[in-house]
């Protein structure tokens, strides 16, 4: 294997993976360490790596050929996808150890650890050797000395405890995207989830939830104080506020709502109001709507708003005043490839189209599906009989409610998943 014969594993959180051809498959998310009978430091074992479609796997550090911060690369296209499974035996390194509290021998000195170092012994085997310790000082003006010391000179690296922080995790899982983070924790223990759960602020807390399966959260949900669930379900988009609000019991939905700012709380109050599996259920309310005297150069500065998703940011609803919803009298859309091609001084009223009859909140959702694909759209307006927009059902909502209820659920994928076989060396 060419590569250092010391690697400190945080650092190698996110590294891309290689196969021989140089095509990326995946990324490093842990190192995967055996735990022996014997005083001797744990043996590394392999690497989990996440591929696409969020699934994490097992490689074996035999099929490794290089591994370094920049970079690790596999002697094999061949992969088992089989998604991983940790042996009663073995320990992921940076979920379980990262911020544990220790003692530092001799002396006894508190510490919490920040990273682990596996090194290579000329026979080839991988073990973790060294610890990178911060004393604690108890001064809060104060960071502790960063001790690097052998793994036996550790006390409490081993043990049933689990009293770690999860300051350092974070920092390993700030980078994430919302739906990988989401997949992260979901092979958390339920305690250690709901910590780093917690320890987010709202509006990544409101993304994250919104990519995992109900059950999930319920939980996290359940897990906050009160009025920390309201503020963050306050950050959540409307939709998927009233979508995790029907998976609690009435009086908590009650409660819950009343907690929240009243111009947060009406447009989920709406959305509750209507028959699930219907457009009114699924839809947004809070499409992008902009008056027809507004120009083509304003729709475009509003549509690159990074907060709006891309199906959403995909066109503009023109109504008349008021634009929020239940908006003025409907009069069309433009999609953003029609505003690209026209000039920025132009006023949308000038090139909007109305030639698709809008969706009504009862229209139901095969129906939906059915008008998006006959007419190659990424989004339809929903109106009521007034004709006024009271929101928009985009592509990813109708997928989001198509698929099976638990498709963001990664041990039910692994259930549909039996013909998947086990890697040598670990589950996985």
């Amino acid at each position: 294997m060419s590569t250092p014969t010391r690697i400190y594993i945080a650092r190698l959180a996110g590294v891309a993976v290689f196969d021989p051809n140089g095509d990326q498959v995946g990324r490093v998310r842990d190192a995967v360490a055996r735990l022996r009978a014997t005083k001797r430091p744990p043996e590394v074992v392999g690497l989990v790596a996440e591929m696409p479609m969020r699934r994490r796997i097992f490689l074996s550090i035999n099929r490794i050929t290089s591994v370094d911060a920049d970079a690790v690369v596999l002697g094999s296209g061949t992969l088992n996808l089989r998604r991983f499974e940790k042996r009663p035996n073995e320990l992921l390194v940076l979920q379980e150890l990262l911020d544990r509290r220790v003692q530092l021998d001799p002396g006894g000195q508190p510490g919490a650890v920040v990273d682990v170092a596996m090194e290579c012994t000329r026979g080839g085997e991988w073990s973790l050797t060294r610890v990178a310790v911060r004393e604690q000082t108890g001064r809060l003006s104060r960071r502790g000395h960063l001790h690097q010391v052998e793994w036996d000179r550790v006390r409490g690296l081993s043990g049933i405890a689990d009293n770690r922080g999860t300051a350092n995790l974070l920092a390993v899982l700030e980078d994430m995207r919302p739906a990988d983070l989401a997949n992260a924790l979901q092979d958390l223990p339920d305690t250690r989830r709901n910590e780093v759960a917690a320890a987010l602020d709202d509006e990544r807390l409101a993304d994250v939830l919104s990519e995992l399966p109900e059950h999930d959260q319920v939980e996290i949900l359940a897990a906050l104080d009160r009025e920390r669930a309201a503020d963050v379900l306050e950050e959540m988009d409307p939709d998927d506020a009233a979508d995790l609000l029907n998976e609690l019991p009435l009086p908590e939905q009650d409660v819950l709502l009343d907690l929240m700012e009243p111009d947060e709380a009406d447009p989920v109050r709406q959305l509750l109001k209507y028959t699930p599996g219907t457009a009114g259920s699924v839809m947004t309310s809070e499409p992008v709507i902009l008056p027809p005297d507004a120009t083509v150069a304003e729709a475009l500065a509003r549509i690159r708003e990074p907060q709006l998703s891309p199906a959403v940011a995909a066109q503009v609803f023109v109504t008349r005043a008021p634009q929020n919803t239940p908006t003025g009298r409907y009069l069309g859309m433009v999609h953003f490839q029609a505003l690209l091609r026209e000039p920025p001084a132009d006023l949308l009223g000038k090139v909007v189209v109305n030639d698709i009859d809008p969706l009504r909140p009862t229209t139901p959702l095969p129906e939906i599906t059915r008008r998006m694909a006959t007419y190659d759209l990424v989004a339809m307006p929903v109106i009521d009989r007034s004709n006024r927009l009271v929101g928009a059902v985009t592509v990813d909502d109708v997928l989001d409610h198509s698929l099976p209820r638990d498709w963001r659920d990664r041990d039910a994928l692994t259930a549909s998943g039996s013909t998947d076989t086990a890697p040598d060396g670990a589950d996985g």
